[in-house]
């Protein structure tokens, strides 16, 4: 299934969970509510879902004089890639994500913490994988997922907030439950179904033609794994499948995001590119 079927298939699993909630909430008034909400998300999350992630992350543009600006540039030319725009991201834990809505529009993200860990053949492993997302155009499907995953976890705990608002009196919403059981584990799902652990190896694989080598990736992914779990990221679930490698956080919502395949076995397919 093409990145692009993917997209519009999130989109309208998106609508229809705002049209039902709508009329659940607020009959058929909460149905035209619920309709406007999901025309605005589905506007936002297209045009400016990548927008929305970096200032998540509070990530800031870097240019030309910058390290990572410039690896980029070099390997964006091999890959006859169009310059994405380069930012930091202010956090020690290691990690880096590509976003934007199609290859001239994207943008290429790395943490302070992967910057100074990675030398400079592992973090053109690490870029050059990022690239190879823009390539073979991931990057929209990614952003997509990650900004309407969050919507439906702040939906939930809105209706949480709602019904329970307006049930105090009876002992809790039916509906501020089903929010907190089900719409959680339905945006993790809904992520599930859209980003194919299968494309990670295919990022490995094609950043690895880009870098001219699996050697610089396979070292960097090794670093970062071990350095994530002594450093872990205070990552936002909804973004996890966007990072190189799935940010470690204990407990809570981040292991129902699970989009990426074990780093074992990236490295073994890599080696045996």
């Amino acid at each position: 299934m093409s990145n692009t079927v993917k997209t519009a298939l999130l989109l309208g699993a998106l609508s229809a969970m705002f049209l039902f909630i709508g009329e659940t909430l607020g009959g058929a008034q909460g149905l035209v509510l619920g309709f406007l909400f999901a025309v605005v998300t589905n506007f936002v999350s297209y045009w400016f879902s990548d927008t929305i992630v970096l200032k998540m992350y509070r990530a800031a543009e870097v240019g030309s004089d910058h390290r990572l600006y410039r690896t980029v540039q070099r390997l964006a030319s091999r890959a006859g890639l169009p310059q994405p725009r380069c930012y930091v991201i202010p956090e020690r834990s290691p990690n880096a994500f590509a976003t934007g809505r199609n290859p001239e529009h994207s943008a290429v993200a790395a943490t302070e913490g992967i910057l100074e860990l990675l030398n400079d053949e592992e973090l053109e492993g690490v870029l050059a994988h990022e690239l190879a997302h823009v390539k073979h155009r991931d990057i929209l499907t990614s952003s997509v997922a990650a900004t309407l995953a969050a919507a439906i976890m702040m939906t939930a705990r809105f209706t949480m907030f709602f019904g329970g608002a307006r049930d105090d009196r009876r002992g809790g919403s039916p509906i501020a439950l089903l929010a907190t059981v089900i719409l959680a584990p339905l945006a993790a799902m809904l992520i599930q179904a859209a980003i194919s652990r299968s494309r990670e190896f295919d990022a490995d694989a094609g950043g690895a033609s880009i870098a001219g080598s699996p050697a610089g990736l396979v070292s960097a992914l090794q670093k970062i794994e071990a350095a994530s779990r002594v450093r872990p990221m205070d990552a936002n679930p909804a973004t996890a499948h966007m990072f190189i490698i799935k940010p470690f956080s204990p407990g809570g919502l981040m292991g129902l995001f699970s989009t990426h395949p074990p780093t074992t076995e990236r490295i073994q397919a890599l080696l045996h590119h």
